[in-house]
């Protein structure tokens, strides 16, 4: 019997060459399937925020509320230490010393008012901006 000679034979892989067509719509399920995920996060994103601002408007609110209370009672006693009852009402009495009239003084009267809404302003003004934290648990 008579052997034949035979070598191992080389195995070239196979280069599969894709039609412009087909590499169009490959490209084209990709941009398209990018497109889908860009949606879903921007919707994704437009929710959460649609469910989270009415919630910091009111707390930011509240806390401008907050401020300018705490601002105006600080002002308010500030600008009344500086003036006594005397000095915007006047008493008269009759002959027997009962209370016949009280009189206010209107001008001292509209300058503490003045002073209070000067001075409660300038009080704003110096805080600037205070950051308002959420917690989301």
């Amino acid at each position: 019997m008579h052997k034949i000679y035979s070598r191992p034979r080389i195995r070239i892989p196979k280069f599969v060459i894709q039609s412009r067509k087909r590499m169009q719509n490959e490209k084209a399920r990709k941009i398209t399937t990018m497109l889908v995920i860009l949606m879903i996060a921007f919707a994704t994103v437009k929710l959460i925020l649609d469910a989270v601002l009415p919630i910091f408007d009111t707390l930011c609110e509240n806390r401008a509320k907050s401020i300018a209370t705490i601002i105006s009672n600080e002002q308010a006693t500030n600008v009344m230490r500086q003036h006594t009852y005397d000095e915007l009402f006047t008493i008269e009495k009759d002959n027997s010393g009962n209370i016949s009239m009280i009189k206010s003084n209107v001008i001292p009267i509209n300058e503490i008012i003045s002073d209070v809404a000067n001075k409660i302003q300038e009080e704003i003004n110096q805080r600037g901006r205070e950051n308002i934290e959420i917690a989301l648990r």
